[in-house]
């Protein structure tokens, strides 16, 4: 379980592929404090650390995990959010994440507010649903509250700390993010469906 509130930004090292999986090498300031089996948000997807060093960590991305991400397309130099796991006595300031990435999505645009910055995503229309004005939302790992919401479309604020500090800066027009539904929003349209398909039985 993990918050959305990003902790550092590290570098893909390496990429070597495993027959239908690919292992990543990743760097950053966070290696030294991580251990094998510990679990670790990658731009918004829960992976397990296999081995570490002083100043990287390794992971691995299976077939399924890669066909629902943007793993699949990342390329090493690639810069990529890292948050561990929430521990029970944190503060949740974010959201509750799951690390299961729904599905990707694509910026459509990316506006300068005075101070901010304002993004425009696209996504399957299909999960429409769950998504809610004002709710929260997350997008490469990181939770924010969505806004201007149109079947297939949504928009997110950045503030400058969030901008500065995460590989948002780096998304421009036509970048593909991972999204994570809001968990509670999801259980709900679920047992509201259950609920009226057996209701009409």
């Amino acid at each position: 379980m993990f918050t959305g509130l990003i902790e550092t930004v590290g570098t893909i090292v390496s990429i070597e592929p495993q027959g239908k999986n690919k292992l990543f090498v990743i760097a950053s300031p966070l290696a030294s404090d991580l251990h094998p089996d510990e679990s670790v948000a990658h731009d918004g997807v829960c992976l397990t650390i296999t081995d570490t060093s002083a100043q990287t960590h390794t992971v691995v991305a299976i077939e399924e995990t890669l066909s629902r991400s943007t793993l699949a397309w990342k390329k090493t130099g690639d810069r990529i959010n890292l948050e561990r796991a929430l521990r029970l006595q944190d503060r949740l300031g974010g959201h509750f994440v799951q690390g299961h990435v729904d599905t990707t999505g694509s910026c459509v645009s990316k506006v300068f507010r005075d101070g901010s910055w304002e993004y425009e995503f696209s996504y399957p229309e299909k999960y429409t649903e769950w998504l809610i004005e004002k709710g929260s939302i997350c997008v490469n790992g990181i939770s924010l509250t969505c806004f201007h919401i149109q079947p297939g479309q949504f928009h997110v604020a950045i503030v400058p700390y969030t901008y500065q500090h995460t590989n948002i800066q780096w998304i421009e027009p036509g970048d593909r993010v991972n999204i994570e539904f809001d968990m509670l929003g999801k259980y709900v349209v679920s047992l509201t469906k259950q609920y009226l398909s057996t209701s009409r039985a």
